[in-house]
């Protein structure tokens, strides 16, 4: 990657800080880093590619982007949501596909999963990268749009074997 890529919101929210997303896969930064955002109950159920790419991988409750020009950036919709098995999402577009940032990917009713007993927060993650490759996030409780810039990624993403770009869980670290 030469030239710093912009990653958008992928939904209308407030901004919440990773570190407090209730799952420890993103909290504790395993698979990336990044930032989350709580949906708006009212418009936040509409969400939208971060970049412009090719959708890698897709469920129901989240995709991956892989940038046109390198990183990969996962949106999860909610915590613990992949139990629903695909109630109440609704994808738009399919595995494989080129998406411009801003292009609806995916519909949910973030209220559904909230009274369900679970978090609708999304973490936005641009996987196998260390938190200095991240620029210009915006302050913990901002407001954002699916047109706001939700931070840029500056020069190469880490690519590490524990840390793959593929969507998956990162490789389990032997026992001390």
């Amino acid at each position: 990657m030469l030239e710093p890529l912009t990653v958008r919101s992928p939904v209308t929210g407030n901004v919440v800080d990773v570190a407090d997303v209730p799952d420890p896969v993103f909290s504790g930064a395993l698979v990336g880093c990044g930032i989350a955002v709580v949906p708006d109950p009212a418009t936040g159920g509409r969400v939208v590619a971060p970049v412009d790419g090719t959708v890698a991988k897709l469920h129901p409750h989240a995709f991956v982007v892989t940038a046109d020009d390198g990183p990969a950036v996962l949106v999860h919709l909610g915590i613990d949501t992949v139990e629903l098995r695909g109630v109440g999402f609704v994808t738009h577009v399919t595995e494989g596909d080129h998406v411009t940032a801003g292009q609806v990917v995916t519909t949910w009713d973030p209220e559904t999963v909230r009274g369900g007993g679970r978090s609708p927060v999304v973490p936005v993650i641009v996987l196998g990268t260390a938190p200095e490759a991240l620029a210009g996030l915006p302050r913990v409780g901002a407001p954002v749009t699916t047109s706001d810039v939700l931070f840029t990624i500056q020069g190469t993403v880490e690519r590490t074997p524990d840390r793959p770009l593929t969507g998956s869980s990162p490789a389990p670290r032997p026992a001390a």
